[in-house]
């Protein structure tokens, strides 16, 4: 999940079928181990009675853990968590999906949408002063109310985004207390030490205690994310409010606020780099041909052309897995036509 929904890239591809997450920016390795597919501060204010939970479906499976995606009501948004809960669906068929929980849709809009009938989805509350122009600010606040008021079956959860696509299924890889999340090359606590000072004082450690991460994907124990979760919208709305902060972190600001969250109550990260490949490319790109997610803001994605030679494998195989699932997800022709 290199530049997740909302952030501002486009995609990258999938190296090999032994990743197990693929998403429009980035890929889990093929050094995977994953089988293939077959075909806390006191919590913010301001929630109202809207909030509400219309639908999760959990387990009682050993080791389960409950796969959860922040969205906003944006037809782009919306398309991506379609084709994200399809291939949710086939991950979890499948025998070695076993672990794989129940699904949410995080909807912080107010009020639900046409979907929540076919994506599991809980209605939060976005903040009650606005995103400021930064619409993942919304994610940490809409992970507060879910946790506080949604009956979640599973002991732990993974946070993923609309436009992550699973191509295999997902063992639990947290382990020992620890989360297990991938380690991004853009966040950098070393480097803005100075920055980071302002909400991570010297009493409580070295830098390097802050885990180069964001919030997905992670991997992490329910009770450990609802004690990370207030302290994480808190710290993401104080950087924001920060100039300097603000200016240093940009787009990955609520990320660094995860990781700086998840340091200050102690919860440690198993770093799993085979847990995704970090892409560097805002397209796929090849003579004549792209493929640009952003492209897909007022349409959804439907028949795309296959890349010509010469592209990626992760490319090919990430333009299939969209035109499988709009092919045979309901109502996707009307939904196109509309």
């Amino acid at each position: 999940m290199a530049a997740p929904c909302g952030r501002g890239a486009a995609p990258l591809v999938l190296i090999a079928l032994s990743a197990a997450f693929l998403t429009y920016n980035a890929l889990l390795s093929s050094r995977s181990f994953l089988p293939p597919l077959p075909s806390s501060t006191a919590p913010f204010p301001g929630a109202t009675a809207s909030s509400r939970r219309l639908g999760a479906g959990g387990t009682g499976r050993r080791r389960a853990f409950h796969t959860a995606v922040t969205a906003s009501d944006a037809f782009y948004n919306t398309w991506q968590c379609r084709v994200m809960y399809y291939w949710f669906k086939e991950a979890r068929r499948a025998p070695s999906g076993a672990e794989m929980g129940g699904f949410t849709r995080i909807l912080h809009s107010r009020r639900p949408d046409e979907f929540v009938d076919e994506i599991p989805t809980f209605v939060a509350d976005p903040l009650p002063d606005g995103d400021q122009g930064y619409i993942v600010l919304n994610r940490p606040w809409a992970f507060v109310q879910w946790l506080q008021k949604a009956d979640i079956q599973e002991e732990y959860i993974l946070m993923a985004e609309p436009d992550h696509i699973i191509v295999k299924p997902i063992p639990n890889l947290s382990g020992d207390g620890r989360a297990a999340a991938f380690p991004f090359f853009y966040i950098e606590p070393k480097k803005y030490e100075k920055v980071l000072r302002k909400f991570f004082p010297e009493h409580e450690g070295a830098i390097t205690k802050i885990d180069p991460i964001g919030n997905s994907p992670v991997i992490i124990e329910k009770e450990s994310l609802a004690r990370i979760a207030p302290t994480w919208m808190n710290v993401s709305l104080a950087m924001k409010k920060d100039p300097e902060a603000d200016k240093a972190f940009g787009w990955v600001l609520e990320m660094y606020a995860y990781a700086l969250a998840s340091a200050l109550h102690g919860v440690g990260n198993i770093l799993r780099k085979d847990f995704m490949i970090q892409g560097k490319l805002t397209y796929g790109k090849i003579g004549e041909w792209r493929f640009n997610k952003r492209l897909y803001e007022s349409k959804p994605p439907r028949n795309l052309p296959l890349p010509p030679k010469g592209v990626p494998q992760s490319v090919v195989t990430l333009v299939k897995m969209v035109n499988e699932a709009a092919a045979n997800i309901p109502n996707w022709g009307s939904y196109a036509a509309n």
